[in-house]
């Protein structure tokens, strides 16, 4: 296939970690341009800078983002009412009201649209995956515990420092289980999301599972886990071998060229509303 042109909003520390050289490197895409807040970022990319959103939209055939959550949602609108293919971050937006207005415009425009959830694409976790499919699941756990909210942690930012734990890596763990242990139909929540988050999780078919988050422990933490029981044996995930980032480009430009992808705005507009049932619950 000819690389798809892809312009990137967006321009902080994760876009220049990780979103633009997947964008650049190629062979499946190449990074047609950028748009940010901070032109002076944006040049770091490497590639042509341009002032004016709609500027960029007219120099590629699809647009990623990767803005916090708000900007995301408020831009994805644009582009797909401007007929770009979207490679969405997680979480899809801020709230269930601006997740829908995503979802909707993608729908109402017939633009391809896919999710970096980015655990899901790891040679790993689709191996677990399967596993999970052979052992009838009743049940399962998962953890993820990091100290991201303290110091100076690069990803310490606004929306995160404001939302938690819950808003931030909640799409990942409940994505996981979701995909695990059949599609969640019900959540129960405790804690905060600034501190510890709970999460109890109905599971369609009768499984349940819990998850535990936290971004601000302090310490040598372990790495995050996910481990599935079932009646005919478990699954645990194991670490990462292979880059992710590598898969969600190669499969974004066969999304962009043939349309249709699981991890589509829908899914996230379904985790979004997940993650608000159980925002809902906990304490301010």
């Amino acid at each position: 296939m000819e690389p798809v042109a892809v312009g990137l909003v967006g321009a902080g520390p994760w876009a220049r970690m990780a979103h633009g050289p997947m964008l650049a490197k190629g062979p499946h895409t190449r990074l047609a341009g950028v748009w940010a807040r901070r032109p002076e970022s944006a040049e770091l990319l490497g590639a042509p800078v341009y002032s004016r959103i709609e500027e960029l939209f007219d120099h590629c055939e699809a647009v990623a983002f990767c803005v916090p959550p708000a900007v995301q949602a408020e831009y994805a609108v644009l582009a797909a009412r401007a007929g770009k293919a979207l490679l969405l971050e997680k979480p899809l937006a801020d709230s269930v009201a601006n997740a829908e207005r995503v979802a909707e415009a993608v729908a109402a425009a017939g633009v391809p649209s896919q999710m970096v959830l980015t655990l899901r694409y790891a040679a790993q976790t689709r191996a677990f995956l399967a596993r999970c499919a052979e052992i009838r699941p009743f049940g399962g756990h998962a953890a993820n515990i990091s100290g991201v909210l303290l110091g100076d942690h690069p990803f310490a930012t606004p929306w995160r420092l404001e939302r938690g734990a819950l808003l931030d890596v909640g799409p990942h763990v409940i994505d996981l289980l979701d995909a695990a242990l059949g599609p969640v139909t019900g959540v129960r929540a405790h804690g905060n999301p600034l501190g510890w988050t709970g999460l109890l999780l109905d599971h369609e078919g009768g499984a349940v599972s819990e998850a535990s988050l936290c971004m601000a422990a302090a310490g040598d933490l372990p790495p995050a886990t996910i481990a599935v029981y079932g009646r005919d044996g478990n699954a645990v995930l194991p670490a990462f071998e292979d880059d992710p980032l590598d898969t969600v480009v190669a499969e974004f430009a066969r999304t962009v060229r043939e349309g249709g992808h699981p991890l589509d705005a829908a899914h996230g507009l379904r985790l979004q509303r997940i993650i608000a049932e159980a925002e809902a619950q906990l304490a301010p």
